[in-house]
């Protein structure tokens, strides 16, 4: 569904010699870019090819110099070619001459001569050979080197001896005028030719190129002239069929290479028309045909698909010119069209989607457009729902819709304009099957061609106009200055006829020149601004872009403003021929945003690359049928046949370009790197063509084979549910949830389940219907899916604004699923009326709530049973279903099993024997049970239920309330049940009960080492002895002492008890809390000293030393506190070692791997790609020494030990827990960093070492604390550096730091 636009049209107006000269051939150098052309006067002229941008030097009338040809008189150029490997042109006359002309020295060479004269020259595709055809019916093959390989006759006599006379044989009037045609591949050639008869046939025949052997032979047909040329893809042959006999206009013919027709191509012209030329162009996608009608002569593009052949395009010259043309070899869309008078256009063409906006399609086809709107049915072309026929070929079509207005304006090959007035698109369908014949606008000159046509208002059209026209339309320009130059072409319709409602209207459009604005430059695009009225971007060669106001809008300003010069930003960066401008929010404000495709494959937005791969783009807007519809994702494809979806909101305030950096600018290289923003195109090839917005969501594929295919992305049908849930639309976003498959949780979690609560009686109202709530209900869960499942499809962030966020508070704590379905529950309570659908949605609603409510349900279907026992015949019976279907809905919905256990949680035995029977449960299992609790006192009976179904706290209440002959049961109970205690604390009010259970809940606490609540038990119910021993269980001596002083035991008793309890506190690591007992309770001042040395509170031990005055003691802690500085700076010392050999470890492996890191890069694979274990193996064999195997006896080398406290080893270091490090393990590197960090020294131990500090420098070892700080200060410094700089820093830069140096005594 593709629509062939004229991009542009150079025209160079060739000054010829004289009058009579006229152009005869032409031949093209695609390494100079310049086309050669011979003369009726043997003059050769050299023409440039220039770029776009020396547009201006084509446009005028230039004289270019004739290069004369030295022929014998009376010889004339008949064949003309471009040898690249000469550099030269080819030249053959009718005397038979073969010439070389180098065109840069202007020299001419005779290679050879032909009897019979040149009729044709062609060389191979890859230029080693040179075809050349004679007068006398031969074909010559040669080498560039003018050596003949084979020469045979075009006709072999033996082939026609029935149809050919022996005297017409090697006749040259006899002969047809024979062409030649190579394939692609250069390993055939076709040709041509037959003998003047009377009707007159020819043959086409089909050659080896290596032995001249005739491989085919078509039959003999009336062919037209010597049309001819083979598909460069070697796939088909053309020419074309005279079948005036037939009373029938020509045809275009396709033949095999085994001479067989394939099929045809009926030209729509008259009888009299005759086909000149047939040339494909290089990608073999558009045939051009030269054709010649009584009235003009035309040039014809016709394509290929789904078994049709469309013409794309017409342009038409008046007869008198006799019009040929040639294909630029290099760039398949580049037209190149000459005339005998001298002027040569050239056109560059470009292909475009034949899909408006509104997803409708009108796919141009001669003089029809095929009217396709893909919003009912995916209709690939030539199918259509309808037909416009025009009066001759379509050239450019404009489609407006708004309003509820739609028209159609179309360009016309012969210049006129036609205007189309279409019905609104909901009686489209109305329309199927008929074909509509079009009116011409009336208008008092013809328009020509107009190009980039668009619509600037209901009655505004604006194109671009090439102001070089035949000399009788040219004298209005030439008054403007405007003759050779473009123009901005602003056009007013006005319709004498009102619109008939239903129908298509063409008739009593009349059409004015409003305003003629010159451009200076070749226009590439323009669209119209989508948020400003009457207003159009305009796109100039090389990316610039201005703004066209009409003449109506600016009706007092001067000429030059109806152009405004935009910002630089808003252009591109090169020439975008694929341009669009869409309306997009930036800020709360409607702005256009420009997007643009250049030739390479680059879509620019506003000067940035977005994607240097893109095949096509298109935009989706998430809303339909307002005014003012803003466009919410750009959708493009690449050349790896990849779909990508991007937020606009990502391209004007993130950084796409980098974002999706890796996919869409080389494409994924493998599965892992996938993502949610791309999707994979199924078929090779196939072309972004449309979108259809709102909530259909959907993108138009067209395949190669030309059938259309359409997908719903992901994301796209997400952000079109989300958007109709945000417009509380939730019908429709409940019908889209279930027809693309998409978790119902959607419609709760797009904004917070807290926040759809307060939406949830709307959301059952609208979608009214019980069966889809159902579903609903059924498929929530306690999960939210826009953070788990759709986290990585779509952001709502584009959303936050409409999505009103509502206090929660008091809902956290309660599951969703629950709170989500009671508010559903209450909702079909409360909104819809009473039905069987709505009852058993209701119990739907209960069985699914977590926990199931599944009594409530029971509860519902309880008294459905009543009423059908009571034969009640009501309204409320009549609006419920059976209870046995209800039963049977929530037996399916639930296990039968948690069905029948709640049944019997209502103490209701028949109820439950009713579950038990529809459960298909087997009597012998439930009944004897049944029976047994029917026998049962009601307490005793429901306590045995909360037994079976656990509800220990129920039991236990009912068991107490059964009497004072169950105590012994309750307290088996709690027993059982610790949990419970508390609740019979509560429910026994007798003292002695009451103690019973509180000692029973202590001693259980006893037993699971919960010393200290046991104790409390223990007082609460009076067991002082039982609580004395738990606080000493626990080591809480202050509380065996206070529960001493209880006790009231004997001084004596109280001294034992606290020596014992300083053994203890001293086995437990608790030194000093030993100390102060020793001290306050024993008087043991030199056992307390003793304790405060072991605990390493050093100044505390010298104070009560000082205090007591016992010089024998201090002399003690201070040997001590020697023996502690000289084991702590020998383990410092041991320490810094291992930090030094870890680091050099380290920074073998990581240099290790940096280098095979880079080597890998270099062969262009990820580092993420390397095996950890290769990695770690390489690098194992770098260094020879191992860090691992040198510990000593101590422990491990992360450690600093000290023999005499093992509180002090506890808090001296870090423990590390990753277990030995192994060389070459693939963890190595991260293990050796771990290692390092768990060497640092804890705050316990800095303040450990800070006191011994303290309490040398009192005893006057001022120079051992002195060292002893260094030694440390080193260590912790080396340590830090090691993990902070992980090797960049020096050792020497460590020595000079005061930043990192311990908060002691010494600086």
């Amino acid at each position: 569904m593709k629509n062939l636009k004229l991009l542009s049209d150079l025209t160079f107006h060739l000054k010829l010699q004289s009058e009579d000269e006229h152009l005869l051939l032409s031949a093209i150098d695609i390494e100079r870019n310049r086309v050669f052309f011979t003369s009726s006067a043997n003059f050769l002229y050299t023409l440039p090819l220039l770029p776009s941008q020396e547009e201006k030097l084509w446009s005028r009338s230039s004289k270019v110099e004739g290069v004369p040809l030295d022929l014998e008189p009376g010889d004339s150029i008949k064949a003309l070619d471009y040898l690249m490997e000469k550099e030269a042109v080819i030249i053959g006359t009718t005397n038979g001459y073969l010439l070389l002309h180098i065109v840069d020295d202007n020299t001419t060479e005779v290679v050879g001569k032909v009897e019979g004269g040149v009729k044709n020259i062609a060389p191979s595709p890859d230029g080693a050979v040179l075809a050349v055809t004679t007068g006398l019916g031969q074909i010559l093959v040669m080498t560039h080197d003018w050596e003949v390989l084979y020469e045979t006759m075009l006709d072999p006599p033996e082939l026609d001896s029935t149809m050919v006379s022996g005297d017409m044989i090697g006749s040259p009037d006899s002969i047809f005028e024979s062409h030649i045609s190579w394939r692609g591949d250069g390993k055939y050639f076709a040709t041509l030719s037959g003998i003047n008869t009377s009707p007159p046939l020819q043959k086409l025949r089909i050659w080896e190129r290596e032995s001249g052997t005739l491989h085919a032979a078509s039959e003999s047909k009336a062919f037209m002239g010597s049309s001819l040329d083979w598909m460069p893809s070697g796939a088909k042959i053309v020419a074309a069929y005279d079948r005036k006999d037939e009373d029938r206009p020509p045809s275009v013919v396709f033949f095999e290479k085994n001479g067989l027709e394939r099929s045809t191509l009926s030209i729509d012209e008259p009888i009299e028309a005759a086909v000149d030329i047939l040339k494909w162009n290089c990608v073999s996608d558009l045939l051009a045909a030269a054709v010649r009608c009584e009235g003009y002569d035309a040039i014809k593009l016709w394509s290929f698909s789904n078994n049709h052949w469309y013409l794309k395009q017409e342009m038409r010259y008046v007869k008198e010119d006799i019009v040929k043309f040639t294909w630029d070899p290099t760039k398949p869309l580049q037209l190149i069209c000459w005339t005998l008078g001298g002027k040569i256009n050239t056109y560059k063409f470009t292909w475009n989607t034949a899909i408006m906006d509104n997803s409708t399609a009108f796919v141009i086809d001669n003089a029809n457009i095929l009217v396709s709107p893909l919003t009912l049915s995916l209709m690939p072309p030539p199918l259509s729902l309808f037909n416009l026929k025009f009066p001759c070929a379509v050239q450019e079509v404009a489609f407006f819709s708004k309003s509820s207005k739609n028209r159609l304006a179309v360009c016309l090959s012969d210049g006129s304009l036609c205007v189309v007035e279409l019905p609104m698109m909901d009686t489209w369908e109305q329309l199927e099957g008929n074909e509509f014949i079009i009116e011409a606008s009336h208008s008092d000159k013809k328009f020509g061609t107009l190009r980039h046509l668009i619509w600037l208002d209901l009655h505004i059209l604006l194109g671009v106009s090439h102001c070089d026209f035949s000399e009788n339309e040219s004298s209005y320009h030439q008054e403007k200055n405007l003759y050779h130059g473009y123009s901005l072409q602003e056009i007013e319709l006005v319709c004498s006829e009102n619109a008939i409602p239903g129908l298509v209207t063409s008739s009593g459009w009349n059409a004015k020149v409003l305003n003629l604005s010159p451009v200076e430059g070749l226009v590439v695009g323009i669209v119209p601004n989508p948020v400003q009225k009457q207003s159009a971007f305009v796109q100039f060669d090389g990316g610039s872009i201005v703004e066209y106001s009409s003449k109506l809008s600016n009706i007092k300003s001067p000429q030059e403003l109806h152009l405004r010069k935009l910002d630089y930003d808003i252009g591109f960066s090169s020439s975008c021929p694929w341009m669009n401008a869409v309306p997009v929010f930036d800020n709360d404000t409607l702005k256009p945003l420009f997007f643009g495709l250049d030739e390479s494959g680059g879509l620019q937005v506003s000067r940035k690359v977005l994607c240097n791969n893109c095949c096509s783009f298109s935009f989706y807007s998430n809303t339909t049928g307002i005014a003012q519809q803003a466009i919410t994702h750009l959708i493009l494809t690449t050349k790896q046949d990849l779909l990508f979806i991007i937020d606009i909101d990502d391209i004007l305030h993130g950084n796409p370009e980098v974002k999706f950096d890796n996919h869409i600018r080389g494409g994924i290289k493998n599965k892992q790197e996938e993502n949610s923003d791309s999707i994979n195109i199924w078929e090779r090839g196939a072309q972004l063509i449309g979108i259809i917005h709102g909530d259909e969501a959907a993108v138009i594929f067209q395949t190669t084979r030309g059938n259309l295919e359409c997908i719903y992305p992901r994301k796209l049908v997400l952000v079109a549910i989300i958007s109709a849930l945000v417009q509380k639309r939730f019908k429709d976003a409940m019908l889209m949830v279930r027809r693309h498959r998409i978790d119902f949780n959607v419609i709760v979690d797009h904004c917070g389940w807290q926040n759809f609560l307060q939406s949830s009686t709307e959301f059952v109202t609208k979608v009214n219907n019980l069966t889809h709530i159902t579903e609903f209900i059924c498929s929530i869960k306690n999960e939210n899916v826009m953070e788990t499942l759709y986290k990585n499809v779509i952001s709502l962030h584009s959303f936050t604004d409409t999505l009103q966020v509502r206090d929660s508070e008091g809902l956290d704590m309660k599951s969703k699923i629950s709170c989500v379905l009671l508010a559903i529950k209450t909702a079909l309570e409360e909104q819809l009326p009473e039905s069987p659908a709505r009852e058993l949605c209701i119990l739907t609603a209960l069985a699914r709530s977590e926990p199931p409510a599944l009594e409530e349900a029971l509860k519902r279907v309880k008294a459905i049973r009543e009423m059908e026992l009571l034969g009640t015949d009501n309204y409320h019976r009549k609006s419920c279903p059976s209870a046995e279907e209800s039963l049977k809905h929530l037996l399916w919905l639930s296990d039968p099993k948690t069905v029948y256990d709640a049944a019997l949680g209502l103490y209701d035995l028949n109820l439950a024997a009713i579950v038990a029977l529809n459960s298909q449960k087997d009597p012998k299992e439930f009944l004897p049970f049944l029976q047994s609790l029917q026998q049962m006192p009601p307490l005793v009976m429901q306590y045995t239920i909360d037994l079976r179904l656990q509800r220990y706290e129920n039991a236990l209440k009912h068991i107490f309330s059964a009497g004072e002959a169950y105590y012994e049961d309750c307290m088996n109970l709690m027993k059982n049940n610790p949990q419970l205690f508390p609740l019979g604390v509560q429910l026994f009010t007798d003292v002695v009960k009451r103690s019973q259970v509180l000692e029973a809940w202590g001693n259980h606490l006893f037993g699971e080492k919960c010393y200290e609540d046991s104790a409390t038990a223990y007082l609460c119910c009076s067991s002082l002895q039982k609580a004395l021993e738990a606080y000493r269980a626990c080591g809480h001596w202050k509380g065996v002492l206070s529960v001493a002083g209880l006790l009231k035991l004997g001084k004596d008793e109280v001294l034992q008890l606290a020596n014992e309890l300083c053994e203890e506190l001293q086995a437990l690591g608790m030194p000093a809390e030993a100390a102060r007992i020793a001290l306050d309770y024993c008087g043991d001042v030199a056992g307390a000293i003793g304790y405060f040395v072991t605990a390493r509170e050093w100044e505390e031990a010298l104070r009560i030393g000082f205090m007591h005055r016992r010089e024998d003691l201090i002399s003690e802690i201070k040997n001590s506190a020697m023996d502690c500085a000289s084991m702590l700076m020998s383990e410092f010392e041991e320490g810094l070692e291992k930090v030094g050999k870890y680091l050099a470890r380290y920074l073998a492996v990581r240099q290790r791997r940096l280098v095979l890191a880079a080597k890998l890069q270099l062969e262009d694979r990820s580092i993420d790609d390397v095996d950890d274990d290769s990695a770690s193996e390489s690098s194992s064999v770098i260094s020879g020494m191992s860090a691992y195997t040198g510990r000593t006896d101590k422990g491990s080398g992360t450690s600093i030990r000290s023999s005499t406290a093992s509180k002090a080893r506890g808090m001296r270091r870090q423990k590390h827990k990753g277990g030995k490090i192994r060389a070459g393990s693939p963890g190595e590197e991260m293990a050796l960093v771990e290692h390092l960090k768990g060497m640092a020294l804890t705050a316990g131990a800095e303040l450990e070492i800070k006191s011994l500090l303290h309490a040398l420098v009192m005893l006057g070892k001022e120079e051992t604390a002195r060292k002893l700080q260094r030694v440390a200060d080193t260590f912790q410094m080396s340590q830090r550096a090691a993990v902070l700089s992980r090797g960049s820093l020096k050792y020497c830069f460590l020595h000079n730091s005061e930043a990192w140096r311990l908060p002691w005594i010494w600086r």
